[in-house]
């Protein structure tokens, strides 16, 4: 049965916030939900990329995720990255958002490294 609400870009879902994302950055598995553009402009260590639009359970998969290390997903701004969290959790991963998405990350001038797009 479609679950519309778990789609939506609203509503709470569990956050971490970007002093203790850093601390626990070697702890967690990142998912970047933006996309490939923003994704290489500027995005946290070691964070995996695969963008709202192509979040299916093949693709989480092909991902590798260990299922018992927490997953925090990233937007730019935390609504992307609503309805990824609640895809993992249904998916049976611990997952939560970054709160306040890269805009936050950017705001505290946290480390961040980017990449060419090919």
């Amino acid at each position: 049965m479609f679950n519309l609400m778990m789609y939506l870009p609203w509503g709470k879902v569990p956050e971490i916030n970007a002093q203790d994302l850093l601390q626990q950055q070697q702890d967690v598995q990142i998912v970047d939900v933006r996309t490939r553009k923003e994704f290489c402009d500027s995005h946290i260590q070691g964070a995996l990329h695969l963008p709202l639009s192509q979040m299916n359970e093949s693709n989480v998969k092909a991902l590798s995720l260990a299922p018992t290390k927490p997953v925090e997903t990233i937007c730019l701004s935390a609504h992307r990255s609503i309805p990824a969290t609640r895809r993992l959790s249904k998916m049976g991963y611990q997952a939560s958002q970054l709160q306040g998405g890269m805009k936050a990350w950017w705001k505290q001038q946290m480390p961040c490294v980017s990449s060419q797009v090919k």
